[in-house]
């Protein structure tokens, strides 16, 4: 029986901070997610593009060098509108907002963060795609 995405749901990790970005595929793997990784803007959208498989939700940090977490998330979804999106940052919440960041009804999470926040907010988006479909 060939695994599900329900199983075993993928998540886009894009983060210029290539430690960051692999301590969280790390985390991810360990913690039972299908975890894909991206450096940069043009990366991620390739990846959303050339992929076979669901991308179940995109974790980005929102300070992407050259595009901001937002627009990368604005891109890809144009290619993958089921993806949920996870934002990363070391700015507060309400800063990201004034800025425009991101929306209000974003889910942020903040820098530095724990592997059970990140999985926590991972949770929330996965479970609001299910209870949308």
């Amino acid at each position: 029986m060939s695994e599900t995405s329900q199983e075993r749901p993928t998540v886009l990790v894009v983060d210029d901070e290539e430690d960051l970005r692999d301590i969280m595929r790390r985390m991810l793997d360990r913690r039972g997610f299908s975890t894909l990784v991206a450096g940069n803007a043009e990366q991620a959208v390739a990846v959303c593009k050339d992929h076979a498989g669901p991308i179940d939700v995109l974790v980005t940090d929102l300070g992407l060098p050259g595009v901001s977490g937002g627009d990368l998330a604005r891109s890809a979804t144009q290619v993958r509108p089921d993806m949920g999106v996870v934002y990363i940052s070391g700015l507060p919440k309400d800063i990201a907002i004034s800025k425009g960041l991101i929306a209000e009804d974003a889910l942020m999470v903040k820098k530095p963060f724990t592997s059970d926040l990140l999985l926590e907010a991972l949770r929330l988006i996965l479970a609001e795609k299910a209870s949308a479909t």
